[in-house]
């Protein structure tokens, strides 16, 4: 594809749902033309017969492919002649893109069912183990067996042990190390993950999850910073790279082809991850802006004034991280792409010393307006009035409005809001059609106190598993930032309204302090934070850091 068919791609660009629709499900136009083939056609009998003789052979068709591709699996597994070996894994590779999502989940519960690891020879290896006597004068820290009888032993638990560590292997290794080292194997396994991942979501099976999470450690072996190359995207990159960027960007959409151009020219950087096995097609990249102080909206760096010279530029803000592989989820690339782009800028642009994202806040509004809705449930179901608050007897009862917040949304004309305190209030108008409060200056001055605060304590205390609520943050924090301030109306889109209505989040990358901070995250939960943000939700009464 050249620049001008990158130009056609623009204006039909593909949403985010339909990219990765793509990576799900390679071969939809046939998938398509089996459904449309299935429909009833009810005008006349004899097309209502045809149609059925022909949902009989589909039918039989695709049981036919489906056989064909478990027969093709079975032998990538079993085979040992390596010169027919790369034949297999074709037809496999192939066979499997063309199944439809029905006959994929059948081959993914197969898969994990019988050719999980062999329990019985498990336990018979077990009670060999446990049945053999430990050398006499063989301790935990003794050097070497004291005679020909120990020695002998010895030489038993060596070789039980190495046939434990075999048997413990599932059969289904051989096929994911088979598929790694063969031509577009790789991918290949990006897609059975981003489909296990997908049925996974619909039902909890057991045998499904425990496959899942053996090829998700043996993908994140094999994509090792190591194993990785760090591109710098260009506008001079094939257009087939760029295509890529604009079907994949997930945080702030590409609009066209002079939004594509800004991002990838002056002032801007966009960095890759590609892999040898997958080429051409990064798999995270992450878009930079060159800037003289840390932005607090995504307007100063997508929309505003032309960007300032490079050489003035003391802040490079990572405004959009994306994924493009569904199937490697939970794979933190991420972590490590941001690492070396620091270091790379770093090197490059001396000049640079702060470090520091623009990020979305996905999970905010769910978290609110869920606590708004049970809140104000409870206050009707108990009857409970602003004068009778603290007085309340319920465990569950909670007001989250500081009194003056709970005041200024009172106080709103009648007819702009309504509600029988002020919890109901703020409810009521951030679920307002089109999101009507962010055009009136006094609604938006009543919700901007209560909404920032709320922000700040949804961030720093809402967790789940010991870690931040937030996904982003999470993210984040585990790599070894710190959160540093919230921005009102950062992001007026309507997906930045919806999600986080319209916050947005600064998180600071302090290169001395990375570290320390990733390991105090990992270990204990904590969140660093600056000093405003700890005032906000009032935590530096109980000692937390406010560095």
């Amino acid at each position: 594809m050249n620049k001008k068919g990158l130009a056609i791609l623009m204006r039909t660009r593909m949403r985010p749902s339909d990219s990765t629709k793509l990576t799900l499900s390679p071969l939809t136009n046939q998938v398509d033309q089996m459904a449309q083939n299935s429909q009833p056609n009810r005008s006349s009998p004899r097309v209502s017969q045809f149609q059925g003789n022909n949902n009989l052979n589909a039918s039989s068709n695709t049981e036919r492919e489906f056989e064909l591709v478990r027969e093709s699996m079975h032998s990538a597994i079993s085979m040992n002649k390596t010169e027919v070996l790369d034949s297999v894994l074709n037809e496999f590779s192939e066979g499997y893109s063309s199944l439809d999502h029905e006959n994929r989940r059948r081959l993914l519960l197969l898969l994990a069912k019988e050719y999980d690891l062999n329990r019985a020879q498990v336990r018979q290896l077990i009670k060999q183990y446990l049945g053999l006597e430990v050398p006499s004068g063989l301790g935990e820290n003794a050097e070497s067996p004291t005679g020909v009888e120990d020695e002998a032993l010895l030489s038993a638990f060596y070789r039980i042990e190495r046939n434990l560590r075999h048997a413990l292997k599932p059969v289904y290794e051989v096929l994911f190390e088979r598929l790694n080292t063969h031509p577009g194997g790789l991918k290949v396994l990006t897609v059975l993950r981003a489909d296990i991942l997908s049925i996974l979501a619909e039902e909890n099976i057991i045998s499904l999850r425990a496959l899942d999470s053996y090829l998700k450690e043996k993908l994140s072996t094999w994509l090792s910073p190591a194993a990785l190359e760090l591109h710098q995207i260009t506008w001079d990159d094939p257009a087939s790279l760029l295509e890529k960027i604009v079907a994949y960007e997930a945080v702030h959409p590409i609009s066209n082809l002079i939004d594509l151009k800004r991002r990838l020219g002056v002032g801007r950087r966009c960095f890759g991850y590609l892999h040898p096995a997958i080429p051409g097609e990064p798999l995270i990249f992450i878009e930079v802006a060159l800037l003289k102080d840390v932005a607090q909206s995504i307007q100063e760096v997508l929309w505003d004034d032309p960007p300032i010279s490079e050489c003035e530029a003391t802040c490079a803000l990572f405004y959009s991280i994306s994924s493009t592989q569904p199937g490697l989820s939970g794979i933190n690339l991420g972590k490590f792409l941001i690492k070396r782009v620091i270091t790379l800028v770093k090197r490059e642009m001396p000049r640079i010393s702060t470090f520091a994202t623009l990020s979305p806040i996905p999970g905010f509004m769910q978290w609110l307006l869920s606590k708004l809705v049970s809140q104000s449930k409870l206050a009707e179901a108990e009857d409970v009035s602003l004068s009778s608050v603290d007085s309340s007897g319920s465990a569950f009862w909670e007001n989250i409005l500081e009194p003056e917040e709970e005041k200024a949304l009172m106080d709103l004309s009648e007819g702009v809001a309504t509600g029988k305190n002020g919890m109901e209030v703020m409810l009521n108008l951030l679920n307002s059609a089109n999101y009507e409060w962010t055009n009136s200056s006094e609604l938006l001055s009543a919700l901007r106190s209560p909404l920032i605060r709320l922000c700040a304590r949804y961030l720093l205390q809402e967790k789940k598993r010991g870690k931040a609520l937030d996904s982003v943050a999470n993210f984040h924090l585990q790599n070894g930032a710190m959160v540093e301030r919230i921005n009102w109306m950062a992001d007026r889109s309507e997906k930045g309204l919806r999600q986080s209505g319209g916050l947005m989040v600064n998180y600071v990358y302090r290169l001395e302090n990375i570290e320390e901070y990733a390991q105090s995250y990992f270990s204990k939960g904590h969140i660093n934070a600056s000093a405003d943000l700890h005032r906000l939700v009032k935590l530096k009464e109980h000692g937390e850091r406010t560095d």
